[in-house]
Formats: C-alpha cells, structure tokens, sequence
C-alpha cells in the first residue's frame, strides 16, 4: 500500500458526491426543458414557492449560493415574469424576490416533478430517507470544519 493511495479517485468520498450531483442534475433536465427552467432556477423556484417572498441572501442561505451566482440566474427568472426584485426602501443593498403570478402558476406544472425523478432514480423509499440525512450531516460538516481547532 502507497503513501499515495489516499489520493486515488476510488478513494475519494467526495467524487462519488460530485458524480451522484452530476448524475441527478442530468435526471432533471428532460423534466425542466419543457418549464424553460435550470435545475438551479428551479431550486429557487421551490424556495419561493414555500415562502413566497425572500431575500437574495436568504435564497442564498438556503441553497449554499452567493449572490454573484443568484443575481443573473434571478434576471433570467425576472426576465420570464416569474419572479419579481425589488430594493429594499430602508436599505438599497437589500433586494427582496417575490413570486409573480406566472411564477405561481409554474408551481402547478412542476407539481409532478418530484415524483417524477423519484421514479427515475428507483431507490427504495427507506433508503432515500436514510441519504437525505447522510447528505444534510455532509451539508452540515462545514461548519465543524470551519472552526477554530484550538
């Protein structure tokens, strides 16, 4: 056994993160082609649709995105009619997006989306469950890593 073993791709925890990402995105595209929408656009349009209205740094937040990411991906969905920005008054850093009505009414045909990719993906329901919460304790391992280790 090398000292370089730890460096094969086989290896890696993360490249099977990377892949599986990659991999599900594709499963997504032929579902968004017909809404006009990226997977990422259609992740914000998720958020959106939960909360309705939301900052660019709370949209941010949510989805682990800075706002050099979200800002032309949000002019895309303004552009389409689904979403509209609006400065804050008391603070003009501060842009609020809100659903538009056409925006809303995209939820009515995203609604079979889920289950759609669900079916696509074929993993057993108890088995999903146990990766949602796999990927959430990866999700959250950067803050563990990030602190100071006196």
């Amino acid at each position: 056994m090398s000292n370089y073993d730890a460096l094969l791709l086989k290896n890696q925890l993360c490249f099977p993160l990377y892949a599986a990402s990659r991999q599900i995105t594709r499963l997504y595209k032929p579902l968004l082609d017909p809404l006009d929408l990226t997977y990422t656009q259609y992740l914000v349009m998720m958020i959106l649709w939960e909360e309705d209205t939301l900052t660019v740094s709370q949209i941010g937040e949510k989805l682990f995105l800075d706002s050099g990411t979200l800002t032309p991906l949000l002019k895309k969905l303004e552009a389409s009619g689904y979403v509209k920005r609006k400065r804050w008054d008391q603070d003009e850093r501060v842009v609020h997006v809100s659903l538009e009505p056409k925006g809303l009414e995209l939820r009515d045909k995203a609604a079979e989306i889920p289950k759609e990719l669900s079916r696509c993906i074929n993993i057993p329901l108890k088995d999903q469950v146990q990766l949602y919460k796999l990927l959430y304790s990866v999700l959250n391992m950067e803050d563990l890593c990030s602190e100071d280790p006196q």
